[in-house]
């Protein structure tokens, strides 16, 4: 796990076990590819809910722009950290348990009016958007990282496009 902040952090992922870094990975990854400061951490909302509260307590001071949580089971991370800052929290529903993540979907996305949670797809396909949608956050006020992630969509688009696949008509 990538736990070295990278200068001035801008983006916290947090999970509720290590184990869950699996998941969040994609996250890690995909910020690390556009060169966005990060930190990794592991705090659970249930084993240690001091740390959650300073951990947001302290978010938008310390410089934090977005946070994705990541989660598993009843998957309170992500709201009660959304409960105690003011920085957008993505969640990431991470399956943990034999409801392999409709559990925590669903306890994710059901926040109550008041303290919104962008709630991202269960698993790792959720994890790397929710770094993608974290880095189109910071580059509403970021012209060069903008256009590095229009030309990441363009790319993303070119491989398709580049992809055929011959009809074999009247073979």
């Amino acid at each position: 796990m990538d736990a070295e902040p990278l200068g001035n952090i801008l983006v916290g992922v947090v999970m509720g076990s290590r184990s869950d870094y699996a998941v969040m990975r994609g996250a890690v990854e995909v910020l690390k590819e556009f060169g966005i400061a990060h930190e990794v951490r592991v705090v659970s909302a249930h084993r240690t809910p001091d740390l959650l509260f300073a951990y947001a307590d302290a978010a938008a001071g310390r410089g934090l722009r977005v946070i994705i949580a990541g989660a598993g089971g009843a998957a309170h991370l992500p709201g009660m950290i959304a409960a105690k800052t003011v920085v957008p929290v993505l969640g990431v529903p991470v399956a943990a348990t034999s409801l392999q993540g409709m559990d925590s979907l669903l306890s994710i996305v059901q926040m109550p009016k008041g303290i919104p949670v962008g709630t991202l797809a269960i698993g790792a396909a959720g994890a790397m958007n929710a770094g993608l949608l974290a880095i189109a956050i910071l580059a509403t006020t970021d012209a060069a990282l903008q256009k590095r992630l229009v030309a990441w969509r363009s790319a993303q688009r070119d491989e398709v496009l580049a992809q055929t696949i011959e009809d074999e008509v009247g073979a």
